[in-house]
Formats: C-alpha cells, sequence, structure tokens
C-alpha cells in the first residue's frame, strides 16, 4: 500500500463524508462536488490539492471564526448528471459553501444544486463567464480569470511584443471555455491597428483529424504570423501535433488551459508556442511567493504543480475565508455581499476583485509562457490595456 502524502495526512482529520446528523455548530464544512475520475480529474486534483493547503493553513492559524474547516467529498466523475448528484450529496452533508468542477460545462451542475440550496459556490478555475452570476446564479464566483481575457491578452502581447498583424482564429467548439477564448481574441483584435483576421475555421476536441482545417491555412497566400487556437485538452495535443506536422510554423497562441509539460513529450521539439499563465509553475516566475508556493506544494503532495490551474483553488478558499471573517458569518448573503466588496484584494497570485455585476476577473497581469524547443520558460508579463467590458463578455 503506498503512503500517505503529508497533505492527506494534515488534512485526515478534517476530511469526512459527514451526515447532516454530524454537521454541527463548532466547525465549518467546505464540500468539494470535484472530479476524482475522467479526464476533469487532471484539472480538479491539483487545484483541489491547493485548496486543501489553504484550509491546513488556516485550521492551523485557529480556524475560520475560531472553528476548524472540515471537508466533504463527493466525485463527479466528469459528468454532468453525476455533478449534480455530487453537489446534492455535499449539501446533505452538510456544506455551508460548495466547491465545483474547474470548468463551467461540467461545475455548474453542481453548482446549481447549491444555488437551489441557497448556498455559495466556487468553481476551482471555470474561466466561462457563465460560471458565475450569468449562468449559475448571484451566489457563484470563480477564483480565476476569465477565458476572454486570456484570448484578449494574446492578441495585444503578440501584435505589441511579436509584430503579429495578420491573425488566422481556430476555435474548438467543444467548451464555454474554448469559446471564450476566441471571444476575447474577437475583442482585441479590432483594437490593434493593421492587424487583421485573414482566416477562421472550427473543429470539435474529439476530432481525430483537422486536415481539412489545415488545409486551408495552407491554401492563403501567405502564412499568417500567429494562429489563434482556442481549445484545451484532451484534443489539444492532437491539433497542435498536426499544425506542426503539415510544416506551418506561425506562432500559436492559446489559452491557459495548454498549460504544463506533462503533454510535450507528444510533440517533440515544439517551438514558437505560448500561453497566459497566472503564475509560473517552472520555477521562473518573478513574484517569489509564487515559487515558495510551487515548494510548499510539492511538500505537501509529493509533485511538482502540474499547470496554472493550482493556483486558482489556494485563491479560492483565501477570498472566501477573508470574506467569512469579515462578515462575521458563513451566512451566503452576507459572505456573498463582503466578496463583491472586494477590490484589488491581494492574493498569492495577483489581485482579485469581485462586483454586483460580475464575480469573475475581467483583467489580469499574465505571466507569457513561450514553449521553445520542447522546453517552456516565462518570458514577459503583460496585462491587456483595459478591462473587457461585462456587455462585451455577454455577447
Amino acid at each position: 500500500m503506498k503512503s500517505l502524502s503529508k497533505l492527506t495526512l494534515a488534512l485526515l482529520g478534517a476530511t469526512a463524508l459527514v451526515t447532516p446528523a454530524l454537521a454541527q455548530d463548532d466547525k465549518i464544512v467546505v464540500g468539494f462536488a470535484t472530479a476524482e475520475s475522467g479526464f476533469m480529474q487532471a484539472y480538479d486534483k491539483p487545484a483541489q490539492d491547493a485548496a486543501m493547503i489553504r484550509i491546513a493553513e488556516i485550521n492551523a492559524a485557529g480556524g475560520l471564526l475560531g472553528k476548524q474547516i472540515e471537508v466533504v467529498n463527493a466525485d463527479t466523475k466528469t459528468d454532468r448528471a453525476e455533478g449534480a448528484k455530487a453537489g446534492l450529496s455535499v449539501i446533505d452533508a452538510g456544506a455551508d459553501m460548495v466547491v465545483v468542477s474547474c470548468d463551467y460545462d461540467f461545475g455548474a451542475p453542481a453548482a446549481l444544486a447549491a444555488e437551489g440550496a441557497g448556498l455559495p459556490s466556487f468553481f476551482l478555475c471555470a474561466e466561462s463567464i457563465k460560471a458565475g452570476i450569468q449562468g449559475v446564479g448571484p451566489n457563484s464566483f470563480s477564483a480565476s480569470v476569465l477565458a476572454a481575457v486570456q484570448g484578449a491578452t494574446m492578441a495585444e502581447w503578440s501584435y505589441n511584443k511579436k509584430e503579429a498583424r495578420t491573425f488566422y482564429r481556430l476555435l474548438d467548439t467543444w467548451t464555454e471555455y474554448n469559446k471564450g477564448i476566441c471571444d476575447g481574441f474577437d475583442w482585441m483584435l479590432p483594437r490593434l491597428e493593421g492587424a487583421s483576421l485573414v482566416g477562421e475555421d472550427t473543429f470539435k476536441n474529439e476530432d481525430a483529424s483537422i486536415a481539412a482545417q489545415i488545409t486551408r491555412i495552407k491554401s492563403l497566400e501567405k502564412e499568417p504570423d500567429a494562429i489563434m487556437l482556442c481549445t484545451m485538452m484532451p484534443g489539444a495535443v492532437s491539433a497542435i501535433k498536426q499544425i506542426r506536422a503539415a510544416g506551418i510554423n506561425s506562432m500559436i497562441l492559446n489559452g491557459s488551459g495548454v498549460d504544463g509539460s506533462y503533454w510535450l513529450s507528444a510533440v517533440p521539439d515544439l517551438s514558437n508556442f505560448y500561453v497566459p499563465v497566472q503564475g509560473s509553475i517552472y520555477g521562473d516566475d518573478p513574484n517569489a511567493d509564487v515559487t515558495a508556493f510551487n515548494a510548499k506544494y510539492k511538500e505537501a503532495t509529493g509533485g511538482d504543480p502540474s499547470s496554472q490551474y493550482v493556483y486558482p483553488g489556494y485563491v479560492m478558499i483565501d477570498v472566501w475565508a477573508k470574506a467569512v471573517e469579515r462578515a462575521g458569518t458563513t451566512e451566503t448573503a452576507a459572505v456573498v455581499a463582503e466578496l463583491e466588496k472586494m477590490t484589488a484584494e491581494p492574493t498569492l497570485f495577483g489581485p482579485r476583485s469581485f462586483s454586483a455585476e460580475l464575480h469573475h476577473q475581467n483583467s489580469a497581469d499574465y505571466r507569457i509562457v513561450n514553449i521553445e524547443a520542447g522546453k517552456p520558460a516565462v518570458i514577459d508579463s503583460w496585462t491587456i490595456s483595459e478591462p473587457i467590458p461585462v456587455a462585451d463578455l455577454m455577447k
């Protein structure tokens, strides 16, 4: 039998599958209705591990409102129907706040269950505006940065720093996250004088071949300066591999969903590939607090962070706990009101702001990671010149 990680041991006493009858006034319960199996586990588990680190820190410092935080879990199995069941399960187990999967499409069923029960919910790292007020309801939040900000960031950064002027837009229509990346790109491009869209196409994450799309790119009079590739795992690897195998050398811009080195062996010597991240897992972040957290994460879990999606899990618990302390209660309306007062609230991974109109981040200071010869490294930082208006996010 494998030995338990330090994080597991630290939280063993605080993590339990409890029944409503056992829920007491001397503790605060956080329910995780997240993926413990299926492909979403690759996104959910690292973020949840980071959340557990923050919970352990709070408990070690005396708890929240003088109470220890306990955790209940239910597996969504990366399935929407199971997600709804998981949400109801942790609610029945006494959750004061419900944490749901990283992605809107897979996290929404559990978040809607929390909304129906009058409880606050936090998506671990969802980046569609629907993962909040606009898609779930007034008690739902995400601590991550909107996908649209990623697309806008990559368009403006590549225009200013890499002199990209011609762009090809390639959208994977599978999830709201993917669409959000391209929506942000579409919002920014007209603001870049002299930049032009020379073509656009779509595909599906499950498509084994994007040969037709590649043929259309290659039929252009000139190879575009940049391809805005709006996709996520697992299909992203296949698309990237096919683009490079076809001899297309344009810089490829993507969202944060492809951060991490775990997939790079499938595309040997990948170069001219860029992604925005909230913090670097590669030990080269200019913020020393990020590097220190990476070491703490490794000590707690036994492994390095797999992608930047670790970080929003920590931030989520951090901002929620601050709101609870300021409200003096876990009562939903009071906690939501305190969250909505946060403006540039300091966190380890950059400031977070929420309002009665938006429970997401519509601007962020991103690190730009370049993959060159198969090796990722931070090469720059970029904050978009203006936040994306909510009206534009909803188009």
